[in-house]
């Protein structure tokens, strides 16, 4: 019962993180970054663990991912959350990125978008289970689509409650 509960609770919240972070003060500069700490994470780590890998993350759970994709990932979020920031700061004229809390953001969502395909891999081997449902064909469903995304979202809601990624000049 408290896994079925973790599970909606997880999901509801990671979902609802959308709308919140989206409302956010300054949330249409910062609704983007969930999308690409997910999608960034895991084309770096997969080219680089196609190319690299060699010692495998959690096998259990993900027998696919290994320890140098997972760094490949952190690192191609870096990059272009930097790249996103120096945009940010050319084209929005009275936006200043905070390029330190940035790096911590690029850190953490990359972080937070392996444990959420994890977290949905494991919910799937504990059912047995290849795809949530076959809304997508050859994707699976709505939550293979969005493991990752759950979960940055959720911390990047979370992070930009605390940490000012984006400030407003006057003037």
């Amino acid at each position: 019962i408290m896994f079925a509960a973790s599970v909606v609770i997880y999901i509801t919240f990671g979902f609802a993180s959308f709308v919140t972070v989206r409302d956010l003060a300054n949330g249409v500069l910062l609704f983007p970054l969930a999308y690409i700490a997910a999608w960034v994470s895991d084309t770096g780590a997969y080219f680089v663990g196609v190319k690299f890998g060699k010692r495998k993350l959690i096998p259990e759970i993900s027998p696919k991912k290994t320890v140098e994709g997972f760094f490949g990932g952190l690192g191609s979020c870096v990059i272009v959350f930097m790249i996103y920031a120096l945009c940010v700061h050319i084209f929005a004229k009275d936006v200043r990125p905070n390029y330190l809390w940035i790096l911590v953001c690029a850190l953490v969502l990359s972080g937070a978008s392996v444990i959420g395909d994890l977290i949905a891999s494991m919910i799937k081997r504990r059912y047995h289970i290849k795809d949530y449902s076959h809304l997508f064909p050859g994707h699976g469903g709505v939550l293979d689509r969005f493991d990752s995304i759950i979960a940055t979202t959720a911390g990047l809601f979370v992070l930009s409650s605390i940490l000012p990624l984006f400030n407003t000049v006057a003037g």
